[in-house]
């Protein structure tokens, strides 16, 4: 069968009568699709598989106990011939085509007079893949197709415009009026659509690279309606958006807040309310040094649905870009994360402690002095990286007693991260006076006597 033969076209199957002769596996998940699409289905099978036995008895669908007739295809829409005996198919097939009715050969791809495509669903997104018989290649492009959906990289935005407006006074009716209406002559009933509710996701970008966001993180992005970013994180991502969607800029500077916490606070709200899908785009982590604790209190407390995203902290990731760990067996087992502008006094002491310094730079003078003094001596390691997986990335590294003259000779500046102790000697770029390949992680060598 040529590509050319094939037309796609979607079924509209609720409420209508569908017929699948045969009761195997095959069957069982061509019916468990029907019944998805709102169809009444009857199967016919002298027995049937245990997916389908659990089917029919919940009341899902019929079932008639004997082998197939061919006035079973009388008062159907559709049929699905999956008995696995090509003859008994190819009865169902012709039978149905008598009748004028389409139907899915499984015995016989290229005699079908319709074809079932690989199908995936991706929130209310339905994808469907013919590739020209060939089910396994069919399968493979809807997997891709279906991450890339799930990943944020195809658009998966909706369009608020409103379809009575775009197809006029002249178009078909209503589907939600035919599902309603269809519904009530099954005896069910639809409520009325609510209007729709906005909400906030709090995502955490990562560094700045736009492959560290999350999965969930880029796929929330693609969606949004209104972005409201900070100055850090993946900013590069916001040239692919619509250029519909709203992008509010509340980044926040050393010294200079434009956009009070408050008023940010007020802006996710007052978005939401509005019915807009609101991402709030954050560098790093929201709940690390980034506030989200304190907007997702205030979204829940004027009764906005909101759901925080985890990013890749920059507390952790930078320090990793310069090749530090925060902790190696043989020179640290834990470490501390804590804000330049708190006191540095009560972190434990000892440079088998690593100390992870944001927003640190304004006040480093200091806390170079009160960490030396408390127990870490002016010997102790430390790095700083500027810019981290950008593309101006830039790595300081010294000691206690030096760091400060070294940061200031070389102008260093945020968005920078502060690593204070013996980790810092792991990183390749350390100076060979203080580097170390392998503290405490070299295997012993046995000897004999």
């Amino acid at each position: 069968m040529a590509h050319v033969d094939i037309y796609p076209t979607s079924l509209r199957l609720l409420g209508r009568a569908v017929l699948v002769v045969g009761g195997g596996e095959h069957a069982a998940r061509r019916a468990k699709g029907l019944l998805d699409a709102g169809a009444l289905v009857t199967v016919v099978a002298p027995a049937l598989s245990a997916p389908l036995a659990a089917l029919h008895v919940a009341g899902l669908l019929s079932w008639e106990p004997r082998p197939y007739r061919s006035s079973d295809v009388d008062g159907v829409w559709f049929v699905h011939a999956a008995t696995g005996h090509r003859s008994v198919d190819a009865q169902v097939a012709a039978d149905a085509e008598a009748a004028r009715l389409w139907c899915v050969n499984a015995s016989d791809t290229a005699a079908s007079s319709a074809w079932m495509p690989a199908v995936a669903v991706v929130d209310d997104v339905k994808i469907a893949v013919n590739a020209g018989g060939d089910s396994r290649r069919a399968q493979a492009l809807r997997n891709a197709v279906a991450t890339a959906l799930e990943s944020g990289s195809l658009p998966l935005r909706r369009s608020r415009r409103d379809p009575l407006v775009e197809l006029g006074a002249t178009a078909a009716r209503d589907p939600l009026v035919e599902l309603v209406e269809t519904r009530e002559r099954l005896g069910s009933e639809t409520p009325a659509p609510l209007p729709a509710a906005g909400s906030v996701a709090l995502v955490g970008g990562g560094p700045g690279d736009a492959g560290l966001i999350t999965v969930r993180g880029r796929r929330l992005l693609a969606e949004a309606d209104v972005v409201v970013v900070d100055r850090l994180g993946p900013r590069s991502l916001l040239a692919e958006l619509d250029e519909d969607v709203r992008i509010i800029e509340v980044g926040k500077t050393p010294g200079h807040h434009p956009v009070p916490q408050e008023e940010i606070n007020q802006i996710l709200v007052r978005e939401a309310q509005a019915g807009h899908r609101v991402v709030r785009l954050k560098g790093g982590d929201p709940y690390i040094l980034g506030r989200g604790g304190e907007e997702a209190i205030h979204c829940r407390e004027h009764g906005v649905e909101v759901e925080v995203v985890p990013g890749v902290t920059s507390a952790v990731s930078v320090p990793a870009a310069a090749g530090i760990p925060l902790t190696h067996r043989g020179l640290a087992k834990a470490f501390t994360l804590i804000s330049g502008h708190e006191d540095l006094d009560q972190v434990p002491a000892g440079s088998d402690h690593t100390v992870v310094i944001l927003m640190g730079i304004g006040t480093l003078n200091q806390s170079v002095k009160t960490l030396a003094a408390a127990g870490r001596g002016v010997d102790c390691p430390v790095a700083i990286i500027e810019n981290g997986y950008a593309p101006n990335q830039r790595v300081t590294i010294g000691t206690l007693g030096t760091i400060a003259a070294q940061a200031a000779a070389v102008r260093v500046a945020n968005p920078a991260v502060v690593v204070v102790g013996d980790v810092v000697r792991v990183s390749p770029l350390a100076p060979p006076e203080l580097a170390t390949g392998h503290y405490g992680t070299k295997p012993k060598t046995l000897t004999h006597p």
